[in-house]
């Protein structure tokens, strides 16, 4: 299986480094590390869409208080679909979609692949179906997700990962790894590639260095913003905790997430 990663979504928040651990001047570099997996039997394969054309196309339809937190840069060439068309590639030829959740800046492109299976966890699923409170409305966007039907929901059982729960999905040497907390059905997505295993986190954690050492450090906006998105922010501390230890116990995985450009350029 061959991987590709891709940056599907710029996010340039106030506040430079305080973000991202590295940016010199007012303005972080959040990226959305997404994948797409070139399969022997199941075609091809994405791992979150990033921002959409939809997105790109009207701004507003996404929450105007994350538009301006986030200062989100609608670039058409950045969403998966121009990037797969770069590559050679058609938007039908995409098959399956797995998710790690369903906030805005990881659904957005769903729609521009019309013929692909979604692959979620289905408490993630059930959670959306009524959203409530201030935060929920604006964090998770439906019209994103508006006229797909081709839903494959998973429970979390299954076989185990180097010591997680984890839930085979029908894509080979694909799994998804429940790591709720973030969201009610947040999930991390394991591939077999070339080279051994792989896991994008999603947004179990935020920066590079929550992970692969002894101790956490996050700049203090990133952690103050993981904070802010938690749905359950002690079993998110537990799975992280989890993944800091696993790193360090099997230094081999590959283990990114979501929004580290220096992650996404290492891998890249």
């Amino acid at each position: 299986m061959r991987i590709h990663h891709l940056d599907c979504g710029c996010m340039c928040p106030f506040g430079g480094a305080l973000f991202d651990g590295f940016s010199k001047g007012p303005r972080a570099h959040l990226c959305c590390h997404c994948l797409l997996l070139e399969t022997d039997r199941d075609g091809l394969v994405l791992v979150d869409t990033g921002f959409g054309e939809g997105d790109v196309g009207d701004p507003s339809r996404l929450s105007r208080m994350f538009r301006l937190l986030n200062n989100i840069q609608f670039d058409p060439a950045r969403t998966a679909v121009a990037q797969l068309r770069k590559l050679g590639f058609q938007a039908a030829d995409v098959r399956h979609i797995l998710l790690t959740h369903l906030d805005f800046d990881h659904a957005g492109g769903l729609a521009d692949f019309p013929n692909a299976t979604v692959h979620l966890m289905q408490d993630e699923h059930a959670a959306v179906q009524q959203l409530r409170g201030f935060l929920p409305r604006r964090r998770f966007v439906p019209v994103q997700w508006r006229g797909i039907s081709r839903w494959q929901l998973y429970r979390e059982e299954g076989d185990q990962w180097y010591g997680f729960e984890s839930v085979r999905s029908v894509v080979d040497d694909v799994l998804l790894i429940p790591l709720r907390g973030h969201t009610a059905g947040h999930a991390g997505i394991a591939v077999r590639g070339e080279d051994g295993w792989v896991l994008h986190a999603g947004d179990a954690y935020f920066f590079r260095h929550e992970i692969g050492q002894t101790s956490r450090r996050c700049p203090p906006g990133l952690r103050l913003y993981q904070r802010l998105m938690d749905t359950d922010h002690d079993r998110r501390v537990i799975n992280q905790h989890r993944l800091r230890a696993l790193s360090l116990e099997q230094p081999q995985l590959a283990i990114f997430c979501s929004h580290d450009a220096r992650e996404l350029a290492r891998y890249s």
